[in-house]
């Protein structure tokens, strides 16, 4: 009769601290493509008084690179910032605004493709419950599945407390668009975003020295 080897076992493997750290970390949305944008999904800033002329003496006089990264951080898009800081100086902020506005209504399908291309989506603030988690990563999952792309809403006027109410319904409600009906409305959403990070940045040079 043949003996037959008795089998070995198999060693346990010790969890380490990032095993432990992904089982408590439970679901939780996509992480972050680019720098924090104010006013994206899912909890905009509070928003700042408008600024003054000094801020934007500061903007139209800022050289033009400087101008070109401060404005691509309120839309990804490439033509959108060089056209908006092509036509500094402007009078006053509502013409700023106003050139922000108009130049966001020329975006092409691969402008949009691009800006949307670098949202990303922020994150559920701290102590948020993990069926809350849970709800808006499947709809976000759900929307880009259908789409393409991230899903984007302005929140600047909404407040804090109904912003999770506000991005569950938009995207339930725009998952039955179409996908043109759906890429006019992300490029209105893209232009209120726009608008309203424009607002801020422009305030942020006020502190900046005017050459």
């Amino acid at each position: 009769m043949t003996a037959h080897p008795t089998p070995h076992p198999q060693p346990t493997r010790t969890r380490g601290p990032q095993d432990l750290a992904t089982h408590r970390r439970g679901p939780t949305l996509p992480s972050h493509r680019i720098p924090h944008l104010p006013g994206q999904v899912a909890f905009p800033e509070q928003s700042r008084t408008a600024p003054g002329p000094m801020a934007l003496e500061g903007f139209n006089t800022a050289p033009a690179t400087d101008a070109e990264q401060a404005l691509l951080t309120c839309c990804r898009s490439l033509r959108w910032a060089h056209r908006v800081a092509e036509h500094r100086p402007y009078p006053d902020l509502e013409a700023l605004l106003a050139a922000a506005d108009e130049a966001s209504y020329d975006l092409t399908p691969a402008d949009i493709a691009e800006a949307l291309a670098a949202e990303s989506l922020t994150p559920l603030p701290a102590g948020a419950y993990s069926a809350a988690h849970t709800a808006l990563s499947a709809a976000h999952a759900a929307y880009e599945s259908r789409f393409g792309h991230v899903f984007v809403i302005c929140l600047d006027d909404i407040p804090a407390a109904e912003a999770l109410d506000r991005v569950l319904t938009g995207i339930r409600s725009r998952l039955t668009n179409d996908p043109e009906e759906e890429r006019l409305l992300t490029a209105e959403e893209l232009r209120r975003l726009a608008r309203g990070r424009l607002r801020r940045i422009v305030g942020d040079f006020s502190s900046q020295p005017v050459p």
